[in-house]
């Protein structure tokens, strides 16, 4: 009786960098993502927002000057001339009546929420991006990727050092949405303006 061939595995497909980056955040952080585009080499995975978190989208030099109302801890990430500051789960709902309240308004329409359903590019995990593209809180340093300027830690629970309007009613320490918010909102009404100022007059 001759006995049965061993079984040869296959040869195993290389991991490509985007399934990486996903088992990191899945496995690090506990964050569901959207994998990259099939077909698409090079195209990023998404994070999904409205889970653990929110994200205010504002103009990189408007995110700036709302760095100060952060916690060490609170994750922001940096893609071209724009920043996003990771925030508490619903603040974008809240959003719109929180400008109101402080009475901006319509007046930023650059300053942008993230909330439920949405998604957001994830930046490459600390520690993997190349040197050209590690951003300092000076310069985003970005073409086209995304990139951490103050990422995540893994094993900490990214909620509690994220802005939330409760931070007003003594919130356990955690930054005020509030104040950031109004300190942001400023800072992208003052660009408005400069851009405005900067435009030629028409002339009739």
């Amino acid at each position: 009786m001759v006995g049965s061939l061993p079984t040869v595995p296959l040869p195993r497909r290389p991991l490509d960098p985007s399934d990486q980056v996903g088992r990191w955040y899945e496995n690090e952080l506990g964050w569901a993502t959207v994998p990259a585009h099939a077909g698409r080499p090079g195209s990023p995975v998404r994070l999904c927002v409205g889970d653990r978190f929110d994200v205010l989208d504002v103009p990189a030099e408007a995110g700036r000057a709302g760095l100060r109302h952060l916690s060490p801890a609170s994750p922001v990430a940096v893609q071209g001339d724009r920043m996003r500051l990771l925030v508490a789960a619903g603040s974008a709902e809240e959003l719109p009546g929180l400008l109101d309240w402080l009475e901006w308004g319509a007046l930023t329409p650059d300053l942008r929420a993230l909330g439920a359903g949405c998604v957001m590019d994830a930046p490459l995990p600390p520690g993997t991006e190349p040197a050209g593209l590690r951003p300092s809180a000076g310069r985003s340093g970005v073409q086209g990727a995304a990139v951490w300027l103050r990422p995540p830690e893994p094993g900490c629970a990214v909620e509690a050092s994220l802005p939330t309007l409760s931070a007003v009613r003594g919130g356990g320490g955690a930054p005020d949405l509030v104040r950031l918010v109004d300190t942001v909102a400023t800072q992208c009404h003052r660009l408005r303006l400069r851009r405005a100022c900067a435009q030629p007059l028409a002339l009739p």
